[in-house]
């Protein structure tokens, strides 16, 4: 299965017996699978259904699914009115109109009281509910597949700037490895200017001493771990992105991993230029932490 974002939208419409049926699903962010459902009253026996698909298509996102249901002129129940209570109510009302002045009840308002108007649920066979909730099903399952290609057209669109950013963070960590500033001799001639001038400042300091903190000073400032570091998660990054199924979770583990070693990179370095590349890099590494959360 090919990457998928968690955002998308898809609607699928069918008909059964003069009965119209409208399913509109979509997903966004999430860290499990979690669905929120909209049935009419009545089809509450659909729920179980329809959690299990969810679940069996998708490993991450929050959903929602909704059913419009809007039943032809022929089956539906045709309204009862209770005369009875209909009467007392109108007689009521007209009582309160010439006691109190009230504006006079309207046939809409009057028949918008519960109890006046009723409208019968029309009986249902166990078969006829059955082939109704076949079609239902079915319409869901097109859906569901409507949704599952727009998260993975998305998903293609995430991989590609994705894959971008991988590229920017490879060419940043080769440009701080080429450093000049890293070079052996660039390091020692510094290291050499920074004894003198404290030799300079003071002839009691032991230049033995100097020589050996200098020295000190510059391992605990060498990068080459943290580079080596960040070219192996650069080789796992392509390997994920290029890979079936859900890795979102494991892009997440990584990115951090990414933020941990430029962070580093920024705190050992001793040079303006890798510095400025390290911050770059933390740039960059934020850009793509922040694209992963889409994935699934």
């Amino acid at each position: 299965m090919a990457l998928q974002s968690m955002t998308g939208f898809s609607r699928a419409v069918a008909d059964h017996e003069g009965t119209s049926i409208a399913w509109e699903v979509k997903s966004v962010n999430g860290k499990s699978v979690e669905l929120r459902l909209r049935l009419p009253p009545g089809f509450e026996r659909l729920e179980p259904a329809v959690r299990q698909a969810v679940q069996k298509r998708f490993s991450r996102g929050n959903f929602q699914a909704s059913l419009t249901i809007t039943r032809g002129v022929s089956s539906q129940a045709q309204p009862v009115v209770n005369e009875a209570f209909l009467k007392d109510v109108a007689g009521l009302a007209q009582r309160l109109q010439e006691q109190f002045g009230l504006v006079a009840a309207s046939a809409d308002g009057l028949l918008s009281l519960r109890g006046v108007l009723d409208l019968p649920e029309q009986a249902e066979s166990e078969e006829q509910r059955s082939a109704l909730d076949a079609v239902l099903l079915e319409a869901l399952g097109r859906a569901l597949a409507g949704l599952e290609a727009a998260r993975a057209s998305e998903g293609e669109a995430l991989v590609r700037l994705l894959l971008g950013h991988v590229g920017t963070i490879e060419e940043l960590t080769l440009r701080a490895e080429g450093d000049h500033s890293r070079d052996p001799s660039v390091i020692r001639q510094r290291l050499a200017d920074q004894v003198r001038l404290l030799m300079d400042a003071s002839s009691n300091l032991d230049e033995g001493r100097l020589h050996m903190e200098a020295a000190l000073l510059a391992t605990k400032a060498d990068i080459r771990e943290e580079i080596d570091r960040l070219k192996t998660h650069v080789e796992s990054a392509r390997a994920l992105l290029g890979s079936q199924g859900p890795v979102g979770r494991k892009l997440d583990f990584l990115a951090q991993e990414f933020n941990r070693e430029s962070n580093t990179l920024c705190s050992k370095s001793n040079a303006a230029a890798v510095t400025a590349i390290g911050l770059e890099l933390k740039a960059v590494v934020d850009q793509f932490r922040e694209q992963v959360q889409n994935l699934e």
